[in-house]
């Protein structure tokens, strides 16, 4: 399954992530090297979830991004794309009554203008097959004054770290995937797709186009991640 026909096919995106949602969490971690609970946690300050907020959280996977927001006190909706995901996460988080899965398009997202709080998503954007479609969906459905959160894989902007990174996604990344995933050929494509992801200014531009103001981003683990931020205007403003 290469990148063209993920682009041309959402269904192959959704097909993809049902296929790797059985052991979805502990692949992140081994190819993270450890690294997705420190940016787990970085995104749930940025966000800032508080008791009463109402949370959506994009492309959420199995719901370990949305419990952690809940765990502020706030009700976050874990929307995927993914059958497999949505069924991995009610297992996982069934009890916890502060997070609600739905399956959604991040395209057209079932919700109300202006029902959200504050919205995220996590290394979810760039799997969206129109992601500037996916940026003003979220703006649509946040409140004015509410907040967006995104943590993506982006650029390292030092040339050393940067040519590390791509040749541990060419070389070291694929023998995990095999260790690690319970379908390897599924992560095909994600090398692949980080590669091919703008940088930090052009998301953040992005992210402006769609009319979010006071954008501003943040680099983790030396630019290998980045945490973009903004906020919906409130009328008048």
């Amino acid at each position: 399954m290469n990148k063209a026909d993920l682009t041309k096919k959402p269904q192959a995106v959704s097909a993809m992530f049902d296929q790797v949602s059985t052991h979805y969490d502990r692949t992140n971690a081994v190819l993270s090297v450890g690294n997705d609970q420190l940016w787990r946690a970085a995104t749930v300050r940025a966000v800032d979830p508080r008791p009463g907020d109402r949370i959506l959280d994009l492309a959420a996977g199995t719901g370990t991004s949305s419990a952690a927001l809940a765990a502020k006190g706030a009700h976050v909706v874990a929307a995927d794309f993914s059958p497999g995901m949505i069924e991995v996460g009610k297992r996982q988080q069934a009890g916890n009554r502060n997070v609600e899965f739905v399956q959604a398009d991040g395209m057209n997202l079932p919700f109300a203008d202006d029902e959200f709080d504050a919205v995220t998503i996590s290394f979810g954007l760039r799997n969206i097959v129109d992601p500037h479609v996916a940026l003003t969906e979220l703006y649509r459905v946040t409140k004015p004054g509410g907040r967006i959160v995104i943590c993506e894989f982006s650029k390292p902007p030092a040339k050393l770290v940067r040519t590390g990174y791509f040749t541990y996604l060419n070389k070291v990344m694929p023998t995990l995937v095999k260790l690690a995933s319970s379908n390897a050929e599924a992560y095909d494509y994600l090398g692949d797709s980080i590669k091919a992801w703008p940088d930090q200014k052009t998301l953040a531009e992005w992210m402006r186009v769609a009319g979010f103001s006071r954008v501003a981003y943040k680099n983790l683990s030396l630019g290998i991640v980045a945490l973009h931020r903004g906020i919906k205007p409130r009328t008048g403003q």
